[in-house]
């Protein structure tokens, strides 16, 4: 069992730096196959098709993401201070994995229903942990609200927001330097800022 998941992650690895250097819609099974000596059956027995091997990549970079959070969180920390922390994590694992562009090459992924699904759970972890940050900051008697799990919502969308105007500032080509990204970090800090102010009532 051990050398199997060991064997799905070498995998994954290789799907990674295959899509980030070539493309997802450029890249066949073939390619990875042979980028990692291995064959088409054993590729084709942990992931039966491109589609599955793309749900893996995003699991094991959410996973990654998720764990450092999770990690890095500090419940007694104030608000702000966690939000911002938050933003600096998301844009570090932004620039890193920024090259895989996992919606393009494949236009109909997002309305697969097995991959719909995965990201739709990923998305609901992520947005409850959020909730649970925004409600120890109410505990603490930070903020005030009713609902956390709709401010956590609310939150992630408006970070998404401006995350999808840098890449769209960039243009389709364009790797976001340093500048560019510590522009947006600076934009969604003041948003975590107003945000956080907002709900002192």
């Amino acid at each position: 069992m051990i050398v199997a998941d060991k064997k799905r992650e070498q995998i994954i690895d290789g799907a990674i730096k295959r899509f980030s250097h070539f493309g997802i819609g450029k890249t066949t099974m073939n390619d990875i196959a042979e980028d990692l000596s291995v064959s088409k059956p054993s590729l084709y027995y942990y992931f039966p098709d491109k589609k599955s091997l793309i749900v893996g990549v995003i699991e094991r970079v959410f996973t990654e993401y998720f764990d450092l959070l999770k990690k890095k969180y500090n419940p007694d920390a104030p608000l702000e201070a966690v939000l911002f922390q938050t933003i600096d994590i998301r844009n570090t694992f932004f620039m890193k994995y920024f090259m895989l562009r996992i919606s393009e090459g494949i236009p109909d992924i997002f309305s697969d229903g097995a991959m719909k699904k995965k990201l739709t759970s990923l998305k609901h972890s992520e947005k409850t942990f959020y909730a649970q940050i925004f409600a120890r900051a109410q505990e603490k008697g930070e903020i005030k609200h009713e609902n956390m799990q709709h401010v956590a919502e609310l939150y992630l969308e408006s970070l998404l927001g401006l995350t999808n105007m840098c890449i769209m500032e960039l243009g389709k080509d364009l790797l976001p330097d340093k500048k560019t990204v510590n522009k947006m970090t600076l934009k969604q800090k003041d948003l975590s800022t107003i945000f956080a102010k907002g709900l002192k009532c």
